[in-house]
């Protein structure tokens, strides 16, 4: 079950909270973040969304892509599993 939505083309003042209220349109949100830049503290341009089913997810897509959000183009896609990162820590330990 995917029901985990990516969302690109945020503008800087998109909110978490103004984001899930836009999803709303579409059915439940279990969740909204926008991605913040840990260096800047501003938002990085896209952010996740996690709608309450498949059939919810599949509804935002159709529906919301495309739209406009706080003067801003949104493209909406189904989101794809992280991929796994070596640890960071010391690059002295990092060697090949």
């Amino acid at each position: 079950m995917n029901n985990k939505l990516y969302v690109g083309g945020l503008s800087f003042q998109t909110t978490d909270e103004s984001l899930k209220d836009f999803f709303s349109k579409a059915g439940t949100v279990n969740s909204a973040k926008v991605i913040i830049d840990r260096m800047t503290g501003k938002s990085r341009g896209f952010g996740f969304i996690e709608m309450s089913s498949e059939e919810e997810a599949d509804k935002a897509i159709e529906t919301l892509n495309g739209k406009e959000l706080d003067g801003r183009t949104l493209k909406i896609d189904k989101a794809k599993p992280m991929q796994e990162r070596r640890p960071r820590g010391d690059y002295r330990s990092n060697r090949y």
